[in-house]
């Protein structure tokens, strides 16, 4: 089960708003419907915050034209999810933008058996490297761990929040904790 919703600080405090991301497909996309959520207060910060539920949540935060910061909790688990894999840009996870191993021919096992031949003494239980994947995503927090340091929620505090509980939390901490409670 997800939870997504927009937190909007405006000059009369956060208004909040329940969110559909089925038409969410990038980050950029995330963007801008968060910037459409302040269209009429064009600077103030807006927060985006997504959950599933007791398996990771994350926060991005867009503050006018910038580039939006995200935080993910546990970015293996994010990247099981659809919605996940929209907050975990390449950006975030060391990669080239664009980069797809799947297109660099060194990244092929081309050991002669392409063709449909038997590997003869080739057994992945034995490779030491079958393992390493470059792609692999990281268990646990991913991201800018102080997105939220200026609105009173400190990197340590960040860290220290259980899936499931943390959102409430956060909203707690910046007085916005009723207004997102109306959403939820």
């Amino acid at each position: 089960m997800y939870f997504a919703a927009l937190l909007a600080r405006t000059e009369d405090g956060w208004e909040a708003s329940d969110t559909e991301l089925d038409d969410v497909e990038t980050l950029s996309d995330l963007a801008d419907l968060a910037r459409e959520a302040t269209a009429d207060y064009d600077d103030d910060t807006v927060l985006v915050f997504i959950e599933q539920e007791d398996a990771w949540f994350g926060v991005v935060r867009v503050d006018g034209e910038e580039d939006p910061r995200i935080y993910v909790s546990d970015a293996a688990a994010a990247a099981r999810s659809s919605y996940g894999e929209i907050l975990l840009t390449d950006e975030m996870l060391g990669r080239d933008p664009g980069d797809d191993p799947a297109d660099d021919l060194d990244a092929l096992d081309l050991d002669g058996t392409e063709d449909g031949e038997p590997a003869d003494a080739a057994d992945p239980a034995d490779d030491p490297d079958a393992d390493a994947d470059a792609d692999a995503v990281p268990a646990g927090p991913l991201g800018d761990t102080e997105i939220l340091a200026d609105l009173g929620v400190p990197e340590k505090d960040l860290l220290g929040l259980a899936s499931g509980d943390a959102l409430s939390e956060i909203a707690e901490i910046l007085g916005a904790a009723e207004v997102l409670e109306t959403v939820r």
